[in-house]
């Protein structure tokens, strides 16, 4: 890989998503040499991927150079590539371009749709935690109309023009309402000579209630704005298959659609190499003390979505979101410091701040810990949290920008099929390669 002899301690950390970056900007300025891996030369800033897909923003407003961000920072190195394995034997990252010692180890790789092994849904759906992913559904959605104009027979046009979401947590909930107000102000005006009013977007949750991990009262008014929108919400329904048409479920309810956006779950992006007791199968989180040492090393670490750590109050491991990750990786910049030393490090305590969700125009629900409301008030928050959370300035800029354009218009400039997305037939769907 190129990178430097150093008589510092070498720290190597895997990802750059928000607990790699959190860590990384810790390590500034320390007495450490730190090498940053990621299949990405990009942070993506997950949570406005959806509007990403729905043409509300483009690509570049969610994304920010992680060279940028080190690129003051002395003794410290990116290098672009897919990680192989872990040889923890000789304490080495095998990657696509090389071999790469390391003293310290830290695994921030993230997290990947969780199809629960079905296969056959993997390859028809859509899924949605990358940036190329989330403009392969804007294009997807696009397409579908530019389709529909052409088909003669009613059944072709509702199949193009049906949207099915599985999963009904923030991703869902918030990709349904955009969905919902392009119907409302866009794609009427974009396809005149389309019945934009049979365009349906079918939101399939299979718990009995969604944002399932919020409070009971955000979860009821987010289905009131739903259902307000135009939103079919179906609960306790379980996806069972599909195979590029027909969704079919648990129950007797089928859905004919040409396309499925899969938000339904959730497991880590695990890398091979550590011992089968670090791993938990079913989600692929690694398991990790209340340091985010990973179980059996001294040497690796685990933050983020792919660390699971047991705790009274998280006996699940912390929730899959951006607020642990950041907090883990900041602490474990610390932490790191203070084991190079020989001191005494200190255990993680997750500060949960809240949670929200956005479901269209002044909508939205929030809930922090001593309080819940929704609407417009709980809107702004959400606007505000989420234009501040961005990394760069510029990114801010134009992300407001889009926003209040977007508010006064009531439009979405990024409507755009600027990569199409690859498909045999308007039926049958290829995935392009990540």
């Amino acid at each position: 890989m190129n990178i430097p002899a150093s008589n510092k301690p070498r720290v190597v950390i895997i990802g750059g998503g928000f607990a790699g970056l959190a860590l990384a900007k810790k390590l500034k300025n320390k007495n450490v040499q730190v090498v940053l891996l990621d299949k990405h030369n990009y942070h993506t800033f997950q949570p406005l991927l959806y509007q990403v897909a729905t043409g509300g923003l483009e690509a570049g407003s969610i994304a920010y150079p992680i060279r940028k961000v080190i690129q003051e920072y002395p003794d410290f190195y990116f290098r672009l590539t897919a990680i192989k394995e872990i040889d923890t034997q000789e304490k080495k990252v095998i990657s696509e371009i090389g071999d790469l010692h390391y003293d310290y180890l830290v695994i921030a790789t993230g997290s990947k749709t969780n199809y629960f092994g079905n296969k056959e849904i993997e390859r028809n759906a859509m899924s949605m935690k990358t940036i190329p992913q989330s403009l392969n559904i804007r294009s997807l959605i696009l397409e579908n109309f530019e389709q529909a104009v052409l088909q003669r027979e009613d059944s072709e046009k509702r199949l193009l023009m049906n949207f099915v979401l599985v999963g009904a947590g923030p991703t869902g909930v918030e990709l349904a309402g955009a969905l919902a107000e392009m119907k409302k102000a866009i794609l009427q005006k974009d396809y005149p000579d389309l019945d934009i009013s049979k365009m349906e977007i079918n939101l399939i949750q299979s718990g009995d209630r969604i944002l399932n991990t919020m409070s009971e009262k955000s979860s009821a008014a987010s289905e009131a704005f739903l259902t307000g929108l135009g939103v079919k919400v179906w609960k306790n329904v379980r996806v069972t298959n599909y195979d590029g048409r027909t969704v079919t479920t648990n129950s007797d309810v089928t859905f004919e659609t040409a396309t499925v956006i899969w938000t339904a779950g959730v497991q880590g992006a695990a890398i091979r190499g550590l011992k089968a007791e670090a791993l938990l199968e079913k989600v692929e989180r690694i398991k990790v003390n209340e340091f985010n040492q990973v179980k059996g090393y001294e040497d690796i670490f685990a933050i983020g979505d792919i660390a699971l750590m047991e705790t009274p109050d998280y006996p699940l491991g912390h929730p899959m979101m951006a607020q642990p990750a950041i907090q883990q990786g900041q602490l474990l910049g610390d932490n790191l410091i203070r084991l190079i030393g020989g001191r005494i490090m200190t255990p993680f305590q997750y500060h949960d701040k809240g949670s929200m969700a956005t479901i269209g125009r002044n909508l939205a629900v929030v809930d922090l810990p001593k309080y819940h409301f929704n609407g417009i008030f709980a809107w702004f928050v959400w606007m505000f949290v989420h234009l501040f959370s961005l990394i760069g300035f510029k990114n801010k800029a134009v992300v407001f920008m889009n926003w209040v354009y977007n508010y006064i218009r009531f439009d979405r400039e990024g409507r755009l099929i600027v990569r199409p997305y690859k498909k045999r037939s308007f039926t049958t769907f290829t995935s392009d390669e990540i």
